[in-house]
């Protein structure tokens, strides 16, 4: 195997979705070529979880890392948790993704020549319709919003240059994991990915690819805008959406990105991107008590003068150059 292919882990985070987990894991375990370990994050699931990581680990070749969190920290935490836990088992690159998806059987032999050329990868997938699922955006740093890319972004190469990541099917070096640190546990859920690949953009290429890696098997309600699908959402996503616009500020003024005027406009961008996700997508109102909790606890997360941003992890390690 080529040296630069080695220590490939896929890291993916779990709540109470055991039969989602069970077809996942099934998928990893038919990956040609196979990967060379999986870390399965449980958060505190009380679902059958355990019983089904332990079924998976014992039927298949890959090395299984079942590690389970005292509670639920959100897919954040999940995530900085299986990030650490795979850095410190000798991961020389991270596969993140959540439970509700499938790893098409070439996914890995796919990203390899990537591999080659990039450090922070992100793949296609299908939705649970096996059609296409739009993901192509670029972080604004004037509004603090992930904004569609209209048009298709591969008419004139396989590789689309971006300044945001996704922790559905984002592949990232340790080195470039360990240049930005773990991701940010604070966010619990929304916006953590997308500051994450903004971040390592600082430093280094983010590329979505045209190479279709996962399948999406939770199906979902959504209409499509054109320039991109909106999904059907929950409270507890509404709130952090609002709530997580003050951790993306704070990482913005740390690196002398943030204006004021643009962020309160994205700010409101965002709430409006909320309500239309109610009414047009969801069919209610209810969800609206959500998004103003959100905004009124961002503002005090905002007056903390005492936040401090994940730091670099010790040791660069060897990359891929």
């Amino acid at each position: 195997m080529d040296p630069r292919h080695e220590g490939f882990f896929l890291v993916i985070v779990t709540y109470n979705r055991s039969t989602y987990l069970a077809s996942l894991l099934a998928s990893v375990a038919a990956l040609d070529p196979a990967p060379d370990a999986v870390v399965v994050v449980d958060n505190a699931s009380t679902d059958g979880t355990g019983a089904v990581i332990a079924a998976a680990a014992a039927a298949s070749a890959i090395p299984l890392l079942h590690h389970r969190l005292p509670e639920n920290r959100g897919g954040s935490g999940g995530f900085s948790a299986g990030v650490e836990r795979a850095l410190d088992s000798g991961a020389r690159w991270l596969w993140l993704m959540d439970d509700d998806v499938e790893a098409l059987p070439g996914a890995v032999g796919a990203f390899r020549p990537w591999m080659e050329r990039y450090e922070c990868i992100i793949g296609r997938r299908y939705d649970s319709n096996s059609k296409p699922f739009f993901w192509q955006h670029n972080f604004n740093t004037f509004l603090a919003l992930a904004l569609p890319v209209p048009g298709n972004v591969f008419s004139a190469s396989d590789a689309f240059r971006t300044n945001v990541g996704c922790f559905e099917g984002m592949l990232i070096s340790a080195a470039a994991a360990r240049s930005v640190g773990l991701p940010d546990p604070r966010f619990f859920l929304n916006w953590d990915d997308t500051v994450y690949g903004w971040l390592v953009s600082l430093q280094r290429p983010v590329v979505y690819v045209n190479e279709f890696v996962l399948r999406k098997v939770r199906p979902q309600k959504q209409i499509d805008l054109g320039v991109r699908h909106l999904n059907d959402s929950s409270d507890l996503s509404r709130y952090h959406v609002m709530r997580n616009r003050a951790y993306v500020a704070k990482y913005l003024q740390l690196h002398g990105r943030y204006n004021r005027f643009g962020f309160a406009l994205g700010t409101l961008l965002t709430a409006s991107k909320e309500m239309l996700r109610l009414l047009a997508v969801e069919h209610r109102w209810a969800g609206t008590a959500k998004l103003w909790s959100g905004w009124r606890d961002s503002r005090a997360l905002l007056r903390d003068t005492g936040w401090q941003p994940m730091p670099p992890l010790p040791g660069e390690g060897e990359t891929n150059k």
